[in-house]
């Protein structure tokens, strides 16, 4: 269980974040550097060097977001110029990519950064240069949310690029895009100039996959606790029937893949903010037979991000770091695991890191949430997501070796498909970081920075709220 009983102060991150920047400073320049010409996005690092290897393109927002919250954090020009040239030479083709569920990675760290950035001052852009961040934006929301599947009774989801019988956990926060998307005036138009609400697509999306890929401990079925969460929810596309629970990338349907896990942590926590951002009339002629008004679809995500929240603490070692699946097959051989630090170099199962930083940004957004509706209510989680930083902040997680490109060591992509480099015997990964695991870690570090300096974590929604200004009123 991660180790909750001291919440530091808030300054006490001020140097670690400083070094962490530091660090992704030179492993960001000499990758690029080495990158420039090469056709695809770096993944994750077989012998301390980033490689191809992916289903979709889906880390290319990743490599350039690193870029872009290094130059808010040190202000080195470079970082703001590589940045933003990548994101016009790049990044077009995400835009209007209707085969992937990734809309709310690639795009949202590269064009949702610049225009948050623009917003908040840190770069000096053009109102042309703003009003293309915004376009940019609202296509790829309207495209994320062109690839739904439709259920009966008003649910719906977007699917993986598996294809329409397939709900990923991880689109939770990828449906950040739809949200940017609606809070700057746009909507998805279909056949017959149909206009679809991308506010209402994205609540029957959240309502799904609260229902069918997370459980809160109602007899579901006889794994059925609270708090786990299920990598991916199959269905019957011609019934709209669910049919049963799946996993591509952990041990099995009925344990929890613990990145899995961080995407709905993470995902339902920022989305918690995206609500207080919409009037609570714009619930009221959705249609969606689900959440009626505005308080009732934040106690679904409330409820949601909680129960996730509390199954990752109760089931991670004391320092934050998760091993890579809950019902990983060889757990029981390391002895009372939750009880002590996570050990990277065990010879049993590999830890995942990428997945701790995620899940400690979630519990940070979440703990402050609940902190802003009663004081100490957030503080367990707070507690938690500070506990996981400090690990992450520091050896073995954070490489500082300038010949190794990754950031953050001791990540896990596919283990069931035998993708992630074992330098021993065991072949057990280790050693050896991932695109987003490093961008996470990037994004950690910029929210305790943000503390740590006396102001709130950046918050997405908060910066495109005053957009909404500049945007055309909504139809």
């Amino acid at each position: 269980m991660i180790d909750t009983n001291s919440l530091p102060e808030w300054t006490t991150f001020l140097r670690p974040v400083d070094a962490v920047f530091e660090a992704a400073k030179d492993k960001t320049q000499r990758l690029a550097a080495r990158w420039e010409g090469v056709s695809g996005a770096p993944v994750f690092t077989v012998a301390g060097r980033y490689t191809l290897r992916g289903w979709t393109e889906w880390t290319q927002g990743f490599q350039i977001g690193n870029a872009l919250l290094i130059h808010e954090a040190t202000k080195d020009p470079w970082f703001l110029e590589f940045g933003r040239d990548k994101t016009l030479r790049l990044m077009a083709p995400h835009l209007s990519h209707e085969g992937v569920h990734d809309h709310g990675f690639n795009n949202i760290s590269t064009y949702g950064n610049l225009l948050r950035m623009a917003t908040e001052g840190s770069l000096e852009a053009s109102s042309w240069e703003i009003e293309f961040y915004r376009l940019a934006l609202k296509v790829s929301g309207a495209v994320q949310a062109s690839r739904w599947t439709a259920l009966p009774e008003g649910l719906g989801y977007i699917h993986s690029f598996n294809g329409p019988h397939s709900l990923f956990a991880d689109t939770i926060r990828s449906l950040r895009s739809l949200a940017a998307a609606h809070l700057l005036g746009h909507a998805l138009m279909s056949e017959q100039d149909t206009k679809v609400n991308l506010l209402g697509r994205l609540l029957a999306h959240a309502e799904t996959t609260a229902r069918y890929n997370v459980y809160f401990g109602a007899g579901r079925d006889i794994w059925d606790i609270s708090g786990r969460v299920a990598h991916e929810s199959i269905f019957n596309i011609q019934s709209g029937v669910y049919r049963c629970p799946s996993s591509q990338q952990g041990y099995s349907p009925f344990s929890t893949w613990t990145r899995g896990l961080a995407w709905i942590l993470l995902g339902y926590a920022e989305e918690l903010e995206f609500l207080a951002q919409v009037p609570a009339e714009e619930f009221e002629n959705l249609g969606f037979p689900y959440y009626q008004t505005k308080t009732e679809a934040l106690k679904r995500f409330l409820k949601t991000a909680m129960a996730v929240a509390d199954f990752h603490i109760e089931n991670s070692p004391t320092d934050g770091v998760p091993y890579w699946d809950t019902g990983a097959p060889n757990l029981h051989r390391l002895g009372a695991y939750l009880d002590r630090p996570a050990d990277p170099f065990n010879q049993q199962e590999p830890v995942d890191s990428s997945a701790a930083a995620i899940s400690a940004q979630g519990l940070l957004r979440l703990g402050l949430y609940l902190s802003d509706l009663e004081k100490g209510a957030g503080d367990r989680y707070l507690a938690a997501a500070t506990k996981t930083a400090e690990t992450l902040f520091s050896e073995p997680y954070l490489s500082r070796n300038p010949e190794h490109e990754g950031l953050l060591l001791h990540a896990v992509y596919h283990y069931p498909n035998g993708w992630d480099a074992a330098p021993g015997e065991d072949r057990i990964p280790r050693g050896e970081s991932c695109m987003w695991g490093d961008y996470h870690l990037l994004e950690l570090a910029q929210c305790l920075s943000r503390l740590a300096r006396g102001s709130r974590p950046q918050r997405f929604f908060d910066i495109l709220q005053r957009e909404i200004a500049r945007s055309m009123p909504h139809g």
